[in-house]
């Protein structure tokens, strides 16, 4: 059995259909080229029939990525294949993905179409894009919930019409490992011409077992994973990517098989990943969250000094922390700054652009003793947002939180270049912002969400919030970043209302 396993990243696609995850295309292309960075096989990059928007990231993607393949997903219909085959015309290695629900209830109340016009439907799709690429996928959506019977012969028929990869999801994240090992068991065994295919998985998070299952699948002969980083995803999420490699990678004595992800860039990764949708990651998250390699225990803090493997089974290094110390200060130079962007895989948009982000550069190295590339990431994110898409943004602001007195907050902000104040009051000091900000603007917007991180370690860190806007159905994330919280969440509330506002292309492919 081929000892090979190959990593399919779907953050660009799936990952971006978190409530308010969505990106535009400059923010796809970061992380594409981390993606790249970080050794994954194939970046599926978008849907490309789901927007204009979309497709153009896509398009984008696939002129630049020359390490990996980049991918476009497709329904089973002539127009999304179409869109598909164009928007990976640039690749160097390109790939359609293409789907079908096989399910019963997918089939009669979503499709409505017999089970024979599925399979019709799934073979003229592959036919249609093998003349834009000889490498075409099929995914069976819902074959958590598809009759056995109707997958050997649907997978068959595809692998005959000339499918190279076939991917066995678990749309709903309804099974368990020891029934998701034997499905993929069952079906390698029972498939005409498995053995001319590469099997893959697609498991989703619902009742927290995306990565169990998806290793169950390994174990019986996948050797492909869909993943996304930090597991990002509608609903509860995917399949976590770092958690995945990492466990084939520290479980070779289970694990028949290993993949070509340089594991120092999973932090890195996560981290740009989190910057970029706003999702923040939570301490305790396997692999690349905060408190992933800490120990609080006496016990276990004493067994790691004497031997570290006592309590550690992975070294915080290899995945890329403790790897992440920008060697820049404020007597750096312009140059430096540029050359240390570039090792970062961040490429901003002209001179002008360049001298913002340097000059912002320059005032943190003024607040802080010690720079970080997630300080970095985080300064660029809120700049590259900013270069021409700014309707409101903050010019200064003063704020008082005395116990026993009533917290409140006085600002001044730009509205279309226009400078007006706002003064409120609050049961803390970051309500009252919120509430001087919209005793101006108005929005009318609900927050779902506020959330505070620290970015780095450190007294002098940078906080980095998270807020969460509804409005008229729509969903975004704001972020803002600074040594102080307050502020911090001002910027954060300001870029959310910005996005509201902008009419730059966020495409949210859901269907």
């Amino acid at each position: 059995m081929n000892d090979r396993l190959y990593i399919f990243d779907t953050t660009l696609r799936d990952g971006e259909q978190s409530p308010g995850a969505s990106m535009t295309r400059d923010e796809k292309l970061r992380i594409a080229r981390q993606l790249e960075r970080l050794g994954v096989d194939v970046i599926e990059a978008g849907f490309a029939a789901a927007s204009p928007g979309d497709a153009d990231a896509i398009r984008a993607i696939a002129g630049v990525i020359q390490a990996s393949t980049v991918c476009s997903l497709a329904r089973a219909n002539e127009r999304d294949i179409h869109a598909a085959g164009g928007a990976i015309k640039p690749a160097k290695s390109g790939r359609i993905h293409a789907f079908i629900a096989t399910s019963p209830i997918h089939m009669e109340k979503k499709l409505r179409m017999q089970p024979d016009q599925v399979v019709e439907a799934a073979v003229k799709a592959v036919k249609l894009a093998l003349e834009y690429t000889d490498d075409v996928e099929f995914s069976a959506e819902d074959a958590v919930r598809s009759d056995m019977d109707f997958l050997v012969r649907i997978f068959d028929e595809v692998i005959k019409a000339g499918a190279k990869t076939i991917n066995v999801p678990d749309t709903v994240g309804y099974s368990i490992p020891a029934l998701w090992g034997e499905r993929m068991k069952q079906l390698i065994e029972r498939v005409p011409g498995s053995d001319r295919v590469v099997w893959s998985t697609h498991c989703h998070n619902d009742l927290g077992m995306a990565v169990a299952n998806s290793l169950a699948a390994v174990m019986n002969g996948a050797r492909q994973v869909e993943c996304t980083i930090n597991g990002l995803g509608e609903r509860a999420g995917n399949a976590s990517l770092e958690e995945v490699v990492m466990a084939v990678r520290t479980r070779r004595d289970v694990f028949c098989c290993d993949t070509r992800i340089d594991a120092t860039q999973i932090v890195p990764a996560s981290k740009l990943v989190s910057t970029i949708t706003g999702y923040p990651v939570q301490p305790n998250k396997a692999i690349v969250g905060a408190n992933a390699f800490a120990h609080e225990s006496g016990i276990h803090q004493d067994g790691v000094l004497k031997h570290r493997e006592t309590y550690e089974i992975m070294r915080a290094e290899d995945v890329g922390w403790h790897a992440n110390r920008l060697t820049l200060g404020k007597l750096s130079g312009r140059n430096a700054f540029k050359t240390k962007l570039a090792e970062l895989g961040i490429v901003l948009d002209g001179e002008e652009a360049l001298n913002t982000a340097f000059a912002r550069f320059k005032d943190l190295a003024d607040k802080k003793r010690e720079i970080f590339d997630e300080d970095l990431q985080a300064l660029v994110s809120d700049e590259s947002y900013a270069a021409g898409h700014e309707r409101y943004k903050l010019v200064s602001m003063k704020v008082c939180s005395e116990t026993g007195e009533v917290p409140h907050a006085q600002m001044v902000f730009t509205d279309d270049g226009v400078e007006k104040q706002a003064a409120g009051e609050g049961s803390g000091p970051v309500d009252a912002t919120f509430k001087a900000l919209e005793s101006v603007v108005d929005s009318g917007a609900n927050l779902l969400l506020y959330s505070v991180n620290n970015i780095t370690s450190g007294t002098d860190a940078q906080g980095e919030v998270t807020v969460r806007l509804a409005l008229d159905g729509r969903v975004v994330n704001g972020q803002g970043a600074d040594t102080d919280i307050v502020v911090a969440s001002a910027k954060a509330y300001l870029h959310a209302l910005n996005k509201l506002h902008s009419k730059l292309e966020r495409a949210h492919p859901q269907v």
